[in-house]
């Protein structure tokens, strides 16, 4: 690899009964003790396979997001079915555990942020997870965000290396940092706040940018448009720097709920009491202009409430990259959820298992847990 890049798990030059701490995001939504979604566990199955493989002794670490489930337990169940994995409900046990634990066999360790220090980014709890092996392995891009002690406070006492999909992410992202002619950058959602600083970099890189879903209300008010009981950002974003730009553009029309009924109607026409909750027919009809002029398209959120059914305008968008010759980079789970409903992931380009992260990255071009992997 380049001078500068992270290190692979392939340079670690790991042998049977080797000690691996590898840090996963296994953060995926559970329901009656079973996976829903198993999308970002199958994405890390190959980093998972080369460390059995190489007859490591791997301690797994993961989180669980509030909302998520209460345990990685089906998790667990889920990956028993593929490796010879136990489960530690504590960090303690999996110390103890660890003694035990077989040439090419797995610990799954219990919710990493229950532990306190986690967050904190503490150096004594980041030297008592050193304790559990010789080497660290990180493969959890969608949350090396974070200044966590699993993600940046390990790899300060611990030789320390990407796992596969940590490379595949920084590989598959890197391109739309600086896309070729004909490029488009759709950016839905919400939470302005977080979205606005990428947002400026690639209104001067990307020849068109389209502000949707959430997003383009914060636009519409900064405008001096009605928005109704639409989603807006908490913290009101100042907008005056990119409301005119030449290549920004907005939905045309939205798809409004007005006293138990739904209506398309154009922005200006939206009145106190309605809420957007989609892109409306002519906004879609515009996007599928744009992706079909387009050679690289980077799209993260949906163009509605997508959680509360509020899919159609970003179905139709989706389906229309498809039918379009365009490179595509994709993330967010949202975003993810719409492609995998429609049967569709295997026609996109490059989909990042990264909202947040994803996000950072681009904005940044790299993230804590990048940096302290490389060379």
């Amino acid at each position: 690899m380049q001078n500068g890049s992270v290190k692979s798990i392939e340079e670690a030059k790991l042998s049977p009964g080797q000690r691996v701490l590898l840090r996963l995001d296994l953060n995926v939504p559970c329901k009656g003790g079973r996976v829903e979604n198993d999308y970002r566990i199958r994405r890390s199955l190959p980093t998972l396979e080369y460390l059995e493989k190489c007859g490591c002794r791997t301690v797994i670490l993961s989180h669980l997001n509030p909302g998520s489930g209460e345990s990685l337990s089906p998790v667990y169940h889920y990956l028993k079915t593929r490796f010879s994995v136990s489960f530690a409900s504590t960090l303690d046990s999996a110390h103890e555990l660890s003694g035990s634990l077989q040439n090419g066999a797995f610990i799954l360790v219990e919710d990493i942020r229950r532990e306190k220090g986690e967050k904190e980014n503490d150096e004594g709890f980041s030297k008592r997870l050193t304790s559990l092996a010789d080497v660290f392995v990180n493969d959890a891009f969608g949350v090396s965000h974070r200044k966590h002690s699993s993600i940046v406070g390990v790899p300060k006492f611990l030789p320390s290396f990407a796992g596969f999909l940590l490379q595949e992410e920084i590989q598959g992202l890197t391109p739309a940092l600086h896309p070729p002619k004909g490029s488009l950058f759709v950016l839905g959602g919400a939470k302005f706040e977080t979205k606005l600083p990428l947002l400026l970099k690639f209104l001067d890189r990307y020849e068109r940018v389209f502000v949707g879903g959430a997003l383009a209300n914060d636009i519409f008010h900064a405008m001096g448009l009605e928005v109704g009981t639409s989603l807006v950002s908490t913290i009101a974003p100042n907008l005056s720097t990119i409301i005119n730009r030449p290549n920004l553009r907005i939905p045309l029309d939205v798809l409004v709920q007005r006293e138990g009924e739904e209506h398309a109607l154009e922005p200006e026409k939206v009145k106190m009491s309605d809420r957007i909750v989609d892109a409306g027919l002519k906004t879609v009809m515009l996007l599928e202009q744009f992706v079909s002029e387009s050679s690289f398209v980077l799209w993260n959120g949906p163009l509605g409430v997508y959680q509360e059914g509020f899919v159609v305008g970003t179905h139709q968008f989706a389906k229309a990259m498809i039918r379009s010759k365009a490179i595509s980079v994709v993330g967010g789970g949202d975003t993810i959820a719409a492609i995998e409903d429609l049967g569709l992931m295997e026609k996109f380009g490059f989909i990042s298992t990264g909202g947040g992260a994803m996000l950072d990255f681009l904005a940044n071009e790299t993230l804590p847990g990048i940096e302290v992997l490389k060379k």
